[in-house]
C-alpha cells in the first residue's frame, strides 16, 4: 500500500475522530450558555445524534467486517468496540429525549451532551490505536475507497453543512480539502455556502457572532 493511500485512510479516520470531539464538546459548553438560541442547540443536537449514529453503524456493519475478514485476530478487540457503540446509543437515546431548553431547564441538556461526550472521546482513546494500523496494514485502497463513498452516500442530510465548518476547525486546508473531495460532483459546488453558512452557525454556538 502507498504511502499517499495509507494517509488518505488514517488522515480521513483521524478528522472525523476529531471532528466528533470538537462537536460533542461544543453542545455540552454551549446547552449552558445564554447567549444561544435554542434552535442553534437544537441543530446542533440533532446532527451529532444522527451523525454519530451513523458512524459508528458503518463501522459496525461494513469497516470492522472488512478489517476481521483479513485480520481474524482483530474480531475480538472489535467487538468490545461495538459493545461501547451499544452504550453510546443508549446516551444518544437520553440525549435525544432530554429537554429542549424551552422550559428552562437547559442544565438537564447539558448533563445528556456531557454524557455523551464524556463516552465519544473515551471510545476514541480506545479505538484509535487499534484502528489506525489496522487502516495502514488490512485496509487495500480500493477497498478504502469504496467504504469512504458508501458512508458519504449514506450520511444523513441535515445540518450537513456543519461538517465543513468543523473540519475547518480541526484539519489543516489540505486535509479538509481532501476530504472533502470524496463528496459527489454535485455537491461540491455547494461547498462555499456550506462552508459560510457552517461559520456563521458554529460562531452563534460558540458564544460569538454571525460575523
Amino acid at each position: 500500500m502507498s504511502t499517499n493511500t495509507e494517509a488518505v485512510a488514517v488522515t480521513e479516520t483521524r478528522l472525523i475522530h476529531a471532528f466528533h470531539r470538537r462537536a460533542t464538546t461544543l453542545l455540552s459548553e454551549a446547552a449552558l450558555r445564554p447567549s444561544v438560541p435554542l434552535a442553534a442547540l437544537a441543530e446542533l443536537r440533532e446532527f451529532l445524534v444522527k451523525n454519530l449514529r451513523h458512524h459508528h453503524e458503518t463501522e459496525d456493519r461494513q469497516l470492522w467486517p472488512m478489517i476481521a475478514a483479513v485480520a481474524p485476530e482483530a474480531a475480538a478487540q472489535f467487538a468490545v468496540l461495538s459493545e461501547e457503540h451499544d452504550e453510546l446509543d443508549a446516551a444518544l437515546d437520553i440525549l435525544e429525549a432530554a429537554p429542549s431548553g424551552e422550559d428552562g431547564d437547559r442544565p438537564g441538556l447539558q448533563r445528556a451532551a456531557e454524557a455523551v461526550r464524556t463516552l465519544v472521546h473515551r471510545h476514541l482513546e480506545h479505538e484509535e490505536p487499534l484502528l489506525f494500523p489496522a487502516l495502514r496494514e488490512h485496509v487495500s485502497p480500493d477497498e478504502w475507497t469504496a467504504f469512504s463513498r458508501a458512508v458519504v452516500a449514506g450520511s444523513p442530510t441535515e445540518a450537513a453543512h456543519l461538517i465543513v465548518g468543523f473540519l475547518d476547525q480541526v484539519g489543516t486546508p489540505e486535509e479538509v480539502a481532501l476530504v472533502l473531495s470524496g463528496l459527489p460532483e454535485p455537491a461540491q459546488q455547494f461547498v462555499p455556502v456550506m462552508r459560510d453558512q457552517a461559520h456563521a452557525a458554529l460562531a452563534v454556538l460558540s458564544g460569538g457572532t454571525e460575523g
